[in-house]
């Protein structure tokens, strides 16, 4: 039984009907959770300003030339270059000179200048620390005093959140295939909800980071296998569309973080609404149906046509006897045999040198794709300016970003798309790196387009690689690229979090890395697919 047969079955019942609208919206509001929880922690994650707490109440504060009564007056003045310190006198005439991540006290009472050469004792910051609440009044660094020795931390939780995604898309991407998409649905957005709200009320830094991976391995989860979902239930001339406008959906939860932290500044109140997306969608994951084609799969053929025949009363079109139907592609009007999904392998993405080496691409363009998609996202609140109106417009640019690649689709085709996009994309981090620092407004303008591109690329790749490997048991088949796109996301935010450089000095690798991965792929992927890999769509 070949996918592109049982593709017929939309020719009788609807490739987009009203139960097609129904499920597809309801899938595709999940994935804004699924966008949510991927980027939460731009903003849960922010170092303030800081500086050690002094032993004592403060009665003056001295910063440079600047004097005043209060720590929070000084914070626009202050920075974190290793020379700034903030002069305080305490109660008892006592002052003290405070760093980021040291404390020194003089033993000239008298002395209440900035500038001191006399002697002074050192002292670790072991009262706490002070931070600068004008933007954020906590955030988890706040919460356990993650900064100077305790930083590395705090560069943790994001790559631990990408390696529990790397994990969901491994686990649930062959549980999809074990127990079915419904199941798997139910469980990873039940799942969702709970991680969620446990990540808002977790007591230490520990409980914190086991919910946040545990939230990451069923948002990734599924990511996963929604898409295989969505595209199981929707017929050839509305799947482009549609498959294409689920990555929509999450770029409204990049946009929803971006405004709920704009309005929200303490991390686990920010945390917990962003958490209650989940819940139209737990009431209602109940009423999903298996889909047809697992279900033939596995040879449950009268829940199949169940399934059909609800489908075609909803869309008011007549229904489909799948027996006849499977009887007249595979074996011919006489037979009432189910026929058989035939099992494909890992191995054989490498059949021969030909598909050899397209998977090889493919793989390489999954990487590259999600380097630049997640680098920009994340990098979006370093680029000077508002960072939540730029983490805003990173999402938004998206939006036209899949409008404009299903128009070019059918005129341009895939792989020209695609190239074209790899292309622009490696200009624009060209044009990042030689744009200088303090020009943050073109460096930030330089980055929607690159976002543009980039984000065109994230879209296409999974129905190019789907289309690209046309096998009998369906579109799920393309999820054998998403380790590959999963891989560097642990290393990711590693240099953004520690290094904290320019733009530039990022997007100098992930440029290399586009003008290598242009597909170099024949523009009809069947003449070396289906040979071996079975029939399908073909694609341009």
């Amino acid at each position: 039984m070949e996918f592109g047969r049982l593709d017929r079955l939309f020719d009788r019942v609807g490739h987009f009907g009203r139960y097609q609208v129904f499920l597809y919206f309801t899938c595709a509001f999940q994935n804004i959770s699924c966008g949510i929880h991927y980027l939460a922690s731009v903003f849960m994650t922010v170092l303030p300003k800081h500086t050690c707490m002094p032993p004592g109440k403060v009665t003056r504060v001295l910063f440079h030339n600047a004097s005043m009564w209060r720590m929070d007056d000084i914070w626009n003045l202050f920075t974190l270059r290793h020379e700034d310190h903030i002069v305080v006198q305490l109660e008892d005439d006592e002052i003290w000179e405070l760093k980021s991540c040291q404390r020194f006290r003089r033993d000239n009472k008298s002395s209440l200048n900035y500038e001191y050469n006399g002697h002074k004792s050192s002292f670790p910051c072991l009262d706490g620390y002070i931070y600068d609440k004008s933007k954020w009044d906590s955030t988890v660094v706040t919460q356990w005093d993650l900064v100077c020795n305790r930083e590395w931390f705090a560069r943790l939780i994001q790559p631990t959140f990408m390696f529990g995604v790397l994990l969901g898309a491994l686990i649930f991407g062959y549980l999809s295939d074990r127990v079915g998409r419904r199941s798997v649905l139910w469980f990873t957005s039940i799942g969702m909800y709970l991680f969620g709200i446990a990540a808002a009320f977790t007591l230490d830094y520990y409980s914190f980071m086991l919910a946040r991976f545990l939230l990451a391995i069923v948002s990734s989860g599924y990511l996963v296998v929604v898409f295989v979902y969505v595209t199981e239930f929707i017929g050839r001339k509305a799947r482009t569309w549609a498959s294409m406008h689920v990555h929509s959906f999450f770029a409204i939860g990049t946009m929803a973080v971006a405004l709920t932290a704009y309005l929200v500044r303490t991390w686990w109140i920010y945390q917990l609404i962003l958490s209650t997306v989940t819940i139209p969608f737990v009431v209602v994951c109940w009423m999903l149906p298996e889909t047809p084609f697992w279900l033939l799969s596995e040879g449950r053929h009268e829940e199949a046509q169940v399934i059909v025949d609800k489908m075609a009363k909803w869309n008011r079109t007549s229904t489909c006897k799948l027996s006849e139907l499977l009887s007249l592609d595979i074996y011919g009007p006489a037979s009432k045999q189910p026929s058989k999904i035939e099992v494909h392998k890992f191995s054989d993405l490498f059949y021969d040198w030909n598909i050899g080496t397209r998977t090889v691409i493919v793989w390489l363009i999954w990487f590259t794709g999600c380097l630049g998609f997640y680098f920009f996202s994340l990098n979006s609140v370093n680029l000077g300016g508002n960072e939540y109106l730029n983490l805003f417009l990173m999402g938004a640019v998206e939006i036209p970003a899949y409008v404009f690649v299903c128009l070019g689709m059918d005129s341009m085709g895939r792989r020209n798309v695609l190239f074209l996009f790899l292309m622009s994309g490696a200009v624009f981090c060209g044009v990042i790196m030689v744009i200088p620092p303090d020009y943050h407004n073109w460096t930030v303008v330089a980055s929607i387009a690159g976002k543009f591109a980039v984000g065109s690329v994230f879209g296409l790749i999974y129905l190019y690689t789907a289309e690209l490997y046309p096998t009998d048991a369906g579109p799920g088949k393309w999820q054998h690229g998403v380790p590959c796109r999963k891989h560097h996301r642990p290393a990711l935010p590693l240099p953004l979090w520690h290094l904290d450089l320019h733009a530039p000095v990022a997007c100098r690798d992930f440029g290399l890395c586009e003008w290598n991965a242009n597909p170099k792929t024949s523009r009809n992927p069947r003449e070396a697919s289906a040979k071996y890999l079975g029939g399908g769509n073909q694609t341009k």
